[in-house]
């Protein structure tokens, strides 16, 4: 069964990362923010304390300030947003018990490790 649950997570991953829009400062508009705000008790835990650090770190360096080309723009976002998806996976892999969602975990590193290399060549290759 695990199988179909990472091709479902990856393509429910996909188009929506893919149609995110981007504020005037560059973050998400999906409010990534709230992760931890709807239990005031959420940072009580180790794994909690390590995911809203993530979530801050991730929106902070997508904070960066847009050029007005969209492409790069689309980049430069997308590197700390795939960062923070590794962060979390990564936390998931110290704290988290399930078998498949350690399979998981390790499929979304190596996918986003994959595609922060593809984009940083690209901004390489264009000057940026």
């Amino acid at each position: 069964m695990l199988k179909p649950l990472v091709l479902l997570a990856a393509l429910a991953f996909v188009p929506a990362a893919a149609a995110q829009d981007h504020d005037s400062q560059g973050a998400a508009a999906m409010d990534h923010g709230a992760m931890g705000e709807a239990n005031p008790d959420a940072g009580a835990s180790p794994s909690s304390k390590a995911f809203i650090e993530a979530n801050d770190r991730m929106h902070a360096a997508m904070g960066a300030d847009l050029t007005g080309d969209a492409d790069v723009d689309f980049v430069r976002s997308m590197i700390p947003h795939h960062q923070g998806a590794i962060d979390m996976a990564r936390i998931q892999l110290e704290y988290g018990k399930d078998p498949e969602l350690r399979t998981l975990a390790e499929t979304i590193i190596a996918a986003q490790e994959a595609e922060i290399t593809a984009m940083k060549a690209w901004l390489s290759a264009h000057g940026h």
